[in-house]
């Protein structure tokens, strides 16, 4: 079982220095934090920090962890063990001022040292950026429409058009047919700018499918009407935004030869095709799957979008002033879940920035926007988790390491030891943090759409029956409610002189 919480706590047994901490901002987003420790907690640090660095050497006549202080600093020299000293002691300063003062960093300090001699106060100052104030909006209650979900009979048969093309054969076109939209023409090409070759410009063999898009805008309609063996020249311009930049803009002529013409032959939709993409038995059981099918993807569709539009509603009704730091921290990440996706593919950063003829700071720039916003959405659904006082526990964070194991493959356990070598603890309670606040925004949503439709079926159960009594109906109920009349002598007789049956 994976146990987090001795991780999470022991941080918090330790006993804080004693020490005088001063806020000094120096702009908005950036503060130096003055720290003076008392000589005698800065003694103590001292000393832990002499039998952690005993413990990591070995030094002939002395178990670890044995040694005194000037047998260490004659055997690794006196600047490496105050070294050792000023970090071990500045170190849990830092820390501890950080949560006496309630200040969370975004950047590693800049370290100015003021007094770290033995048997006096120790004095350093920490400059660091910090995570900025988030001033909350409305996030409970927000109102969205979802959209309804409905699958047509059209749909199903759109659906099924997609299944007879994913099964279709390729069949040679009738002798003498021409290129039409949708046909495939094999094609042989040469392309050339001003008369001279350019790289990636010629194929032989290419099974183009018309309409499909895969070339240049302009390229493709102009083979239309073309037969076998005929050849024509092509001539295009490549887009301004082309991603060849030696080639963007400008005007091409690719002198094409139609070798063949091939169409598809779509199977029919009939018991033996249902049985070909599902094993149905029949084609009712096949297109009731489809539509099954459509429906969950619309419905799965639908409610993405509105949780979509409500978390973009909670985060726009919130402000905050983010720090550059922190944008450009998010793009760090963002670039290298990209080169991590190259890294899959066998390729490199520096290959792709070369093949796409970008340089890295305009291909940087593309992720300035998004990760702007994921920087405001991080910051305001942690917000959101403290004010509602959200709290992460043991179990959340497993059922995320499963998760994040599922996704990639691995296994539970090796994702924990990962997590655990890097100290990613903290981060992963944040980001499962953010989860359920995003949870709780949306568990509060309000879809405008079910509340209408709810209203009206509310409206039409209180709504009166009409009256539709017909006259002769009126006439029923008012005979009904007469009282029966008395047999007269003449009707007895009548009964009395009526012939057996």
């Amino acid at each position: 079982m994976i146990s987090i919480n001795q991780y999470r706590h022991k941080n918090h047994e330790e006993e804080l220095f004693r020490m005088k901490v001063t806020v000094n901002e120096v702009d908005q987003h950036k503060v130096t934090l003055h720290i003076e420790v008392s000589a005698e907690d800065a003694a103590k640090g001292a000393a832990a920090a002499v039998k952690n660095l005993a413990n990591r050497v070995n030094i002939p006549g002395f178990r670890k962890g044995k040694a005194p202080r000037m047998v260490l600093e004659s055997f690794l020299g006196k600047d490496a063990v105050k070294e050792e000293i000023f970090e071990v002691v500045a170190s849990k300063a830092y820390n501890d001022a950080l949560q006496e003062q309630g200040i969370t960093p975004v950047t590693d300090p800049d370290i100015n040292r003021i007094c770290d001699e033995k048997g006096k106060d120790f004095v350093f100052e920490a400059t660091l950026t910090k995570k900025p104030e988030v001033k909350l909006g409305e996030y409970k209650g927000i109102k969205a429409a979802k959209e309804a979900v409905e699958v047509t009979d059209e749909d199903v048969a759109k659906e099924l058009v997609n299944l007879q093309k994913t099964h279709a054969k390729m069949a040679p076109a009738p002798e003498g047919a021409k290129v039409e939209d949708g046909d495939y023409a094999v094609i042989d090409f040469k392309g050339t700018i001003d008369g001279v070759a350019f790289e990636g410009g010629e194929g032989k063999a290419y099974p183009l499918q018309i309409g499909s898009g895969s070339f240049i805008p302009g390229f493709e309609e102009q083979l239309i009407g073309l037969k076998a063996g005929d050849s024509k020249d092509v001539k295009v311009p490549f887009p301004e935004d082309y991603f060849q930049k030696d080639l963007a803009g400008k005007e091409a002529v690719f002198a094409v030869t139609v070798q063949d013409i091939k169409r598809s032959e779509l199977p029919p939709v009939d018991a033996d095709f249902a049985e070909l993409v599902g094993k149905f038995k029949t084609v009712e059981e096949l297109k009731a799957d489809v539509r099954g099918r459509l429906e969950k993807s619309a419905k799965f569709k639908s409610t993405e979008a509105f949780n979509n539009e409500v978390l973009k509603k909670a985060i726009d009704n919130a402000s905050v002033d983010i720090p550059e730091v922190m944008v450009e921290q998010k793009v760090d990440q963002m670039v290298e879940e990209f080169e991590l996706k190259l890294q899959a593919q066998n390729m490199h950063l520096h290959d792709y920035l070369e093949y796409t003829k970008q340089d890295e700071k305009d291909f940087r720039a593309q992720y300035l926007d998004a990760a702007k916003e994921n920087v405001k959405m991080d910051l305001v659904l942690e917000a959101i988790a403290n004010a509602e006082h959200i709290e992460v526990k043991e179990l959340d964070l497993q059922a995320e390491i499963i998760t994040m194991a599922r996704n990639f493959g691995a296994d539970p356990q090796e994702v924990y030891k990962i997590i655990m070598k890097e100290r990613r603890i903290p981060m992963l309670v944040q980001s499962v943090g953010r989860k359920k606040a995003a949870g709780f925004i949306l568990s509060n949503a309000v879809d405008t759409n079910a509340k209408e439709e709810k209203a009206e079926e509310e409206k039409a159960e209180k709504k009166p029956a009409k009256k539709t009594a017909t006259k002769d109906a009126a006439k029923d109920e008012e005979a009904e409610a007469k009282p029966a009349k008395k047999p007269t002598k003449r009707t007895t007789k009548k009964k009395e002189d009526a012939p057996e049956a």
